[in-house]
């Protein structure tokens, strides 16, 4: 199942789930989307969102307003939704309208292969052109088995020689559900509050995230210039 934490409530950029994406919200656009590949429900906290949902087919639940992160409002969707412990969540974020739904199968289809042997899963993709020092792109660095070192807004690692494999972290996350309530039982992390990040909370408690690199034109919304160029680029 996928399920898409829909907070109306955006600090940098106001009511950004409802922006419009060539004639339907944001996170209907993203929500459409990735129903190609599982079912789809959207964790929303306010009525207006959930009733532009049922409108347009999507199922949708009511979480609390009061969320620290997506994932613990995910966490109360689940419990909603009474789902089985060994139940896979694949959480995409509303903001990624133009994830290609080939990609998330793709992911889908790794972490179905390798469900035992990580606590969660993630993507990454080439940095190619990117600016590596935005601080709204957010790097990653694995080991030699694909599993994440550490995430940050900075540029990792440190090219004091000649460097350029950098991967940008996408977020796109699965895990299961008895994993994900261990995850929201976990104390915030000194890590995660100092680049808010919250996946540093699982890396700061030991546990392992496998990482899948896809190749994706995706840009995610994070600012008003973010949908400028989004739309611009896929019009």
């Amino acid at each position: 199942m996928i399920i898409i934490p829909a907070r109306l409530g955006s600090t940098r950029f106001k009511d950004k789930i409802l922006a419009d994406i060539f004639g339907v919200p944001m996170f209907v656009a993203t929500a459409k989307n990735v129903s190609k590949v599982d079912d789809v429900v959207v964790a929303v906290d306010d009525e207006k969102v959930k009733s532009i949902a049922t409108s347009h087919g999507i199922k949708a639940v009511m979480t609390d307003t009061n969320h620290q992160s997506g994932t613990d409002r995910i966490r109360q969707a689940a419990q909603i939704l009474g789902l089985n412990d060994d139940e896979l969540i694949i959480n995409v974020q509303a903001d990624e309208p133009f994830i290609e739904a080939e990609n998330i199968k793709k992911f889908k289809d790794f972490c179905d292969k390798n469900i035992d042997n990580a606590f969660m899963f993630s993507c990454y993709k080439s940095a190619l052109n990117e600016n590596i020092d935005d601080k709204n792109l957010v790097k990653v660095i694995t080991d030699i088995n694909s599993n994440a070192i550490y995430f940050s807004r900075s540029r990792i690692p440190f090219n004091r020689d000649e460097f350029s494999d950098y991967k940008i972290h996408l977020g796109i996350y699965a895990y299961r559900v008895k994993n994900l309530k261990q995850f929201c039982t976990m104390p915030y992390s000194v890590l995660e509050n100092t680049e808010k990040l919250e996946q540093l909370r699982a890396l700061e408690n030991g546990k392992k995230i496998a990482m899948l690199q896809i190749q994706s034109q995706s840009i995610g919304i994070d600012s008003p210039d973010d949908l400028a160029k989004a739309l611009a680029k896929f019009a």
